[in-house]
């Protein structure tokens, strides 16, 4: 019997057809990025399913651990492998309930057939294994619908598979399957939790993150970088991108009246954002805008701001609620990130009053009176990018 083993089911992805096998060469490599520290870690792929092979229980347990934060994974089971003969299928799965607590649980058997030269069918299997479990565990309870114990035994022609345990996958597609964007991160609560929902959707990403030293501090910088590293568990390397914004934002304050330096500033966030989108081959902006939660989110600011860029830009949260989107964070784990006191550049400037209705003409006249494209590009060019590992301080020091 063979119990180093792993059967990773595909949830989404199985509806791909054609270009499924694109998708399943995506799983494989993200799955081997978030194994990376399992050292006799084997992979083998199918149409419908993966198995992982370690040599070492103690790396079965770390991958149960880790598999959960992979996008692509409908449902994954430890597994253990046996001839397909009824005498070996009977051994194996008292050997896998062994391993779990049964006292007192429900139970069911659930077969399934692929083998049809096998000499019982699926109702005698069940029956068969049924009684031959009960036997040996008189404390287990029969139960049909939803039991706390599901053995699952797959008949193959080569093998037969045994489980006691479905683990749920974390769902969605292979991060990297559906392209790449780049997120605009604050430091706030929304933007990773927007960041996650496009993970999940199989878009990879680089952070663009605006500091305007000495109003915001390096550890308002440290705390973005926390949340990147964060998001990199679900099976993406991030790149930071650090944009030099005081001189711009104190621009803006001077030039534009105040109840609109929010959607100028804005703006100018969207224009310098596509600019390195454009030269790091991103193909979308992505954002955590929701619709009505503060005067720049309002469907005609949305607009106003949206007129600097003909990029697509992606609103995962437009339609959520606030408490919805907090209990996101707190499940990702970026919440208690985002809530310390360190002020991002919108914060420390947000004006006393901004306009909910902001009209394009007005601002594009303010707006006029200031080379802001040059400013753009100059802070474009001065950015700074960064990976989790590298020191924030040095960053910081060198935006002074």
């Amino acid at each position: 019997m063979n119990w180093n083993t792993i059967l990773i089911r595909y949830g989404e992805m199985s509806l791909k057809g054609k270009n499924k096998s694109k998708f399943v060469r995506k799983l494989k490599e993200n799955i081997k990025v978030a194994l990376s520290e399992l050292t006799t870690l084997k992979m083998r792929a199918e149409r419908d399913r993966m198995f992982i092979y370690t040599e070492r229980l103690e790396e079965l347990d770390r991958a149960v651990e880790i598999l959960p934060t992979v996008f692509g994974i409908q449902s994954f089971s430890p597994i253990a492998i046996c001839e397909p003969t009824l005498e070996a299928i009977k051994e194996t799965s008292l050997k896998v309930l062994s391993k779990t607590e049964t006292e007192g649980k429900t139970f069911k058997v659930d077969v399934k057939r692929t083998n049809k030269s096998f000499p019982l069918d699926t109702g005698e299997l069940q029956q068969e294994l049924g009684g031959h479990v009960l036997r040996t565990f008189p404390n287990l309870i029969v139960k049909m619908k939803k039991p706390e114990i599901l053995l699952y035994v797959e008949i193959q022609r080569e093998a037969a598979y045994i489980s006691s345990h479905t683990y749920r996958g974390a769902g969605g597609m292979p991060v990297g399957s559906n392209g790449h964007s780049l997120l605009l991160l604050s430091g706030g609560i929304d933007s990773p939790v927007a960041g996650y929902q496009m993970m999940k959707r199989g878009v990879a990403f680089d952070a663009i993150h605006f500091a305007s030293p000495p109003f915001t501090s390096d550890l308002a910088l440290q705390k973005v970088e926390d949340i990147v590293r964060q998001l990199t568990k679900f099976g993406s390397t991030i790149r930071l991108h650090i944009i030099p914004f005081t001189e711009l934002q104190q621009a803006i304050i001077k030039q534009v009246p105040s109840n609109l330096t929010m959607t100028t500033t804005r703006r100018m966030m969207m224009k310098i954002a596509d600019r390195v989108r454009e030269e790091t081959g991103a193909l979308g902006l992505i954002t955590g805008e929701s619709m009505g939660q503060v005067a720049s989110q309002t469907l005609e600011s949305l607009t106003t701001i949206n007129e600097v860029t003909s990029t697509p830009v992606l609103r995962p949260l437009i339609a959520m609620d606030k408490l919805d989107i907090i209990q996101i964070a707190e499940k990702i784990e970026t919440y208690e990130i985002s809530i310390r006191p360190f002020e991002d550049c919108c914060t420390v400037f947000t004006p006393p009053s901004s306009k909910t209705k902001p009209q394009l003409e007005k601002v594009l006249y303010y707006e006029s009176f200031q080379s802001f494209d040059e400013m753009v590009e100059e802070a474009v060019k001065n950015r700074t990018t960064v990976i989790p590992s590298q020191r924030i301080e040095d960053v910081f020091d060198d935006l002074l």
